[in-house]
């Protein structure tokens, strides 16, 4: 096995991953080490999405707590859902959303919002860190540090021993994946771009406290935009795995030269998630034309999820 990506086997993707970082760090085609931007989006890229992604599972713990509390929110949705356990529901919002149907997800953000507002950020961010620290996955079993995808964190490695500067770029909340991003990524806080409640100053407190409306979603063509906002430079490689990442990896092809890569969840071998195209019709379907690279979780990877002991 070799040393370097040792879960990605050989073939088409893995040369082309390690054909492009040679040819942007040594030769004629070399890049200024602080111009080797990489992003990834997170969910359904880095680590596992279904059934259904991992904020959800914290956010729905909130949501029937709130509904016991308050027995005229549990004929709404989303508390409907998660007080009856159906999370295809849930699913099924995230879905649409990729599918263009924003209806049920601007009901899931609104109860998002009301779940935190005026709290300490502070506060917020040892309750996510509580959550990892004792959550398991809701159908693998296992904590949600073992459902982070082996071959993912080697590519992170090996861009970064390029000098490479690789960052998370989510539809998912920037501070809901803050807490854990340096010990399952080794990627800091300050390197996580995602989607973000608005924050409040309160002098009287001298705290950051959650507003009551909702700033932006980091999906989409949003994603360039936060990136530009965010880093100030236009990546060269660009990671993602779901229709709201078209734009993403679109962005990093306006580089001289560039990578874009297209996680496809197609693996039917029981190793990890079970295989699926939802969200990701469009751009698998326009993966050929627009020249992105796709990983196949079947044929590219080895292994699927890191191991205990990493």
């Amino acid at each position: 096995m070799s040393d370097v990506l040792p879960s990605w086997r050989d073939g088409a993707t893995r040369t082309a991953i390690l054909d492009f970082v040679g040819a942007v760090t040594d030769g004629p085609d070399a890049v200024p080490e602080d111009a080797r931007v990489a992003v990834f989006d997170n969910d359904g890229t880095l680590w596992t999405e279904k059934p259904m992604p991992t904020q959800l599972h914290f956010i729905v713990q909130q949501w029937v707590a709130a509904a016991r509390a308050d027995a005229r929110l549990a004929e709404q949705q989303p508390y409907r859902a998660a007080l009856s356990g159906d999370l295809s529901w849930l699913g099924a919002a995230v879905d649409k959303h990729y599918a263009g149907d924003d209806r049920d997800l601007k009901t899931m953000i609104a109860a998002i919002v009301a779940s935190t507002v005026h709290e300490r950020v502070e506060d917020y961010e040892a309750a996510v860190a509580a959550f990892y620290r004792d959550a398991r996955h809701l159908t693998l079993d296992r904590s949600y540090a073992e459902t982070v995808y082996q071959p993912m964190v080697e590519l992170l490695r090996f861009l970064e021993e390029h000098r490479f500067t690789c960052y998370i770029v989510s539809g998912g909340d920037r501070d809901f994946m803050r807490p854990i991003t340096p010990d399952y990524y080794g990627i800091p806080p300050e390197r996580v771009v995602g989607s973000a409640v608005g924050l409040e100053y309160d002098a009287a407190a001298n705290a950051v406290r959650y507003g009551a409306a909702f700033q932006f979603l980091d999906d989409g063509p949003e994603k360039p935009v936060r990136i530009w906002s965010r880093i100030g430079r236009r990546p060269i490689l660009a990671c993602g795995n779901s229709n709201g990442d078209m734009e993403m990896l679109r962005f990093a092809q306006g580089q001289p030269r560039s990578l874009s890569l297209l996680v496809h969840h197609d693996d039917d071998t029981g190793r990890g998630d079970p295989p699926y195209d939802a969200g990701a019709e469009r751009i698998l379907a326009a993966a050929t034309a627009e020249a992105f690279t796709i990983v196949s979780v079947k044929d590219d990877w080895t292994t699927v999820f890191r191991s205990p002991a990493q």
